[in-house]
């Protein structure tokens, strides 16, 4: 498989293997209410199925947003302040609601957000759709087409204990869809806790997750209880793998390969991007005819690192700060909390601005 194709897979596509993939997929849905105790990673799988991550649920749920009209090339997204407008729209304070994710609509170009309203685990899970003209719309759940599956090893909430709680939010870290499955990573009740699983979408069920391994540069230490924050399936030397990003801040190829259920996976640490930092979101996509991740962080800016023959990087294996694969900072970027690509040539990103959250397309650097 080329890049380019990869790359369209990952975007989700409109030809006809969407078109095809969306009957199969929508007949295995039913009309009703989708029930959600929280709503975290988003991603859309074919003809516009929205792929939510349920962390308190421990589950997986598509919606059929029924959002399949081709948006028009060239447009922009503006929006200032879009936390007050959210906070406004839902009856609330702005410091009472939590942006856990965005994502575009890869046909109709329109953008999606999951939102808590309220704190901690009594919040309330929404959905909202944000349209070509600005417009802020909730997607009802009370009566859509949906389907779900549950994740069969979550860690075991303990009420008296917080790093429990924090750990049951952690089940479902970042979502994908690609070739026909739903990749997922978060944590497990295993003893490596750190998990990745593949699940094939129509949904029938979960299989138990691969624990993950990995060398942690920074640390001198292997790790296998830290969660993946994010990350991109990806070719890599003829194979497809997943390029995934941890805290503080290891960048790792996990080969798909080997995401067997109930299987130990050693991951190859290929860059140490910077000790005290979180990944916040990634993408890839190309430019002048190479290829390029995009990456936000919570303390290290926009970091912008080649895509290209990443397979020639050696693997890290001793303790050390910042080396393997060279990255920039987009200078230009600051504050920013969550990207998607938003098409050939533009970002979508959630961004700070003083007290106020600001959602916009940006040139893709």
């Amino acid at each position: 498989m080329t890049l380019s194709r990869l790359f369209s897979r990952l975007a989700a596509g409109t030809c006809c293997a969407a078109v095809i993939a969306f009957g199969a997929s929508t007949v295995s849905m039913t009309a009703g209410k989708a029930q959600l105790k929280s709503a975290g990673p988003l991603a859309f799988g074919p003809d516009g199925i929205l792929f939510i991550g349920d962390s308190i649920g421990a589950t997986i749920v598509a919606l059929d947003v029924d959002d399949h009209t081709p948006g028009r090339s060239g447009g922009t997204v503006e929006i200032k302040g879009i936390n007050e407008k959210i906070a406004a729209m839902l009856g609330t304070a702005a410091d009472q609601i939590t942006i856990q994710d965005v994502v575009v609509n890869p046909i109709s170009k329109n953008v999606y957000l999951s939102v808590s309203r309220g704190k901690g685990p009594d919040a309330v899970p929404v959905i909202l759709r944000v349209d070509a003209a600005a417009k802020i719309t909730e997607v009802s759940l009370d009566n859509i087409k949906h389907s779900a599956v549950s994740l069969p090893d979550p860690p075991t909430i303990a009420a008296d204990n917080p790093r429990a709680q924090g750990q049951r939010m952690d089940v479902i870290t970042s979502v994908k869809y690609v070739d026909g499955k739903v990749f997922v990573a978060g944590l497990s009740n295993e003893e490596f806790s750190s998990s990745l699983r593949s699940i094939p979408f129509p949904f029938t069920e979960a299989s138990k997750a691969a624990g993950i391994e990995i060398w942690h540069g920074s640390h001198g230490r292997f790790e296998t209880n830290a969660p993946v924050r994010t990350f991109v399936p990806y070719e890599i030397d003829h194979k497809t793998s997943i390029l995934a990003a941890y805290t503080c801040t290891p960048l790792v190829k996990i080969p798909v390969s080997e995401l067997k259920p109930g299987s130990k996976v050693k991951g190859t640490t290929i860059a140490e991007l910077g000790a005290g930092n979180r990944p916040l979101d990634m993408i890839v996509y190309s430019k002048d005819g190479k290829h390029f991740i995009l990456m936000a962080n919570s303390a290290r800016g926009v970091m912008k690192l080649p895509a290209d023959n990443l397979e020639t990087f050696q693997p890290i294996t001793k303790q050390t700060e910042v080396t393997g694969v060279p990255y920039e900072t987009i200078a230009g970027l600051k504050g920013v909390q969550q990207l998607d690509k938003f098409d050939d040539t533009n970002a979508l990103v959630l961004m700070t601005s003083g007290n106020s959250l600001d959602l916009r397309t940006v040139p893709l650097p």
